[in-house]
């Protein structure tokens, strides 16, 4: 019966739109996203099943290093990453800071309005 009610939650008329889930039960990727733009809706998986570490703040010279690779392999630094991604996705909830805390649109036009408040 649980597994019912859990294929069921993860269906994809039954998921909320840009809401991130764990997925601990799928063998490969971490997480599922019901991606929603534009009147277009995808399933979205991403993230490695079973990785721990500190992504969204790095403080061992090795976790800072895997950090580093990833933006370079996923070419994070994109200003206008496409919502329908796992890149998007995986930027957004495993490695941004503040992924829990504010949308990375917010973020963004925060962060290029620092350098002309702080002056």
């Amino acid at each position: 019966m649980a597994d019912r009610a859990k294929a069921k939650r993860l269906a994809k008329e039954h998921m909320k739109c840009n809401k991130p889930q764990k997925t601990p039960g799928h063998p490969t990727k971490s997480h599922v996203v019901k991606a929603c733009d534009d009147g277009k809706e995808k399933i979205v998986r991403f993230g490695q099943q079973g990785v721990t570490g500190a992504g969204k703040n790095p403080k061992t010279a090795e976790d800072k290093a895997r950090k580093k690779s990833y933006y370079a392999r996923h070419n994070a630094q994109d200003p206008n990453p496409d919502k329908m991604s796992a890149r998007y996705w995986s930027h957004r909830v495993k490695w941004m800071i503040l992924s829990g805390i504010v949308g990375a649109d917010v973020l963004w036009s925060c962060l290029q309005n620092v350098g002309t408040t702080l002056t």
